[in-house]
């Protein structure tokens, strides 16, 4: 079947009246003038997207104004979004009716020497006590935010730093299991220098499980820059993104009734999309059918359970990742300077 872009609109309430008066709008002329030449339309491939969003579903954008926005996570005891900026150090709070604000700060790094790179929040996760845990790049660990959602401050609890006794690079993005376990990917972008920073502990990029007895196991160091990771519905395949320019894939790992990981398949290959799409492989999500909702070139790609295309949610920005919301049905995205939403047919996994 051809290509069909449904075109969507962009109101100008989400342009102009939600965006955060303490958000820095340094690049702003030029990312104005970006925004408009690239307003987000849905592409798509095959008709069984029909059954997941709708041919007059309209992509909005809610906020904007980030450097670079990243870890979207639905709250419901509360009904709000919270998502990273990962440069400025934030995590902003998104809510109907109110729009973005800041929402804690530091997020991800608090220490006192200044530093540059992507030193903020990245993923974050809530857990089955209802706390919020965040991939702190800075402070390179999984952390725990050690106060109340209703009344966020910089107190943290540290869940994982260290493997073998290494400091982690930077983790990146997590995801619980039902057991309770968190796996998460650890690549260097937090780091100053990233692949060459002297201050590198760990000479690889590993995807890691903190099991619940607060131990750390090392689960594959086979992909050259692990990134979003998401369970199938029956938590028997652990989809993992690679964000390497030279092999922008996803991979499916077996997962073992112990927790391990087994053998892996590659899953898609974006490299062709990638040769005239901006992004690359990035954060994913879960529906309740298995289909992934995974960020990469031109947007968020929706790819069913055997890992044919059905399209893409094209934002016009490289895309850093996504999450389900409201009722389950709102996929939030956050795309480089946006938040960005669309209402799905589907329903997001846990919903």
């Amino acid at each position: 079947m051809g290509v069909i872009r449904t075109f969507c609109v962009a109101t100008a309430a989400a342009a102009v009246g939600m965006l955060n008066p303490l958000t820095p709008t340094t690049h702003a002329p030029t990312r104005q003038a970006e925004r408009a030449s690239n307003m987000p339309t849905i592409e798509r491939l095959d008709p069984a997207l029909d059954r997941l969003i709708a041919p007059d579903a309209q992509v909005e954008i809610l906020a904007s104004g980030y450097d670079w926005s990243e870890g979207p996570v639905w709250v419901r005891d509360g009904a709000f979004l919270l998502f990273s900026d990962v440069p400025q150090n934030i995590i902003f709070r998104w809510k109907e009716g109110e729009g973005a604000r800041q929402w804690l700060k530091p997020s991800g790094y608090t220490g006192r020497e200044p530093r540059g790179a992507e030193l903020g929040s990245n993923g974050l996760v809530i857990d089955a006590e209802g706390r919020l845990v965040i991939c702190q790049h800075g402070d390179r660990r999984i952390a725990r935010m050690d106060a109340p959602l209703s009344a966020p401050a910089p107190r943290f609890s540290t869940i994982a730093d260290r493997h073998d006794g290494a400091r982690f690079n930077s983790p990146n993005d997590a995801v619980f299991h039902s057991r309770g376990d968190l796996y998460f990917t650890d690549p260097p972008y937090g780091l100053v220098k990233q692949f060459e920073d002297p201050a590198r502990e760990i000479p690889f990029q590993g995807v890691f499980r903190w099991h619940r007895n607060g131990t750390v196991s090392l689960l594959t160091r086979d992909m050259t820059r692990p990134n979003g990771l998401a369970f199938s519905p029956d938590e028997k395949t652990l989809y993992v993104a690679q964000s390497d320019p030279a092999a922008p894939i996803w991979r499916a790992f077996e997962v073992r009734a112990d927790g391990t990981l087994g053998p892996s398949r590659l899953f898609f290959d974006a490299a062709t999309l990638s040769k005239d799409r901006r992004g690359l492989p990035d954060g994913l999500k879960i529906d309740v059918d298995g289909n992934l909702f995974a960020t990469g070139p031109g947007g968020v790609l929706i790819l069913s359970p055997d890992g044919k295309h059905l399209g893409t949610i094209l934002t016009g920005q490289a895309t850093g990742n996504c999450a389900f919301g409201d009722d389950g049905r709102t996929l939030y995205i956050t795309a480089d300077m946006h938040l960005m939403r669309v209402r799905l047919k589907t329903k997001g996994l846990g919903f």
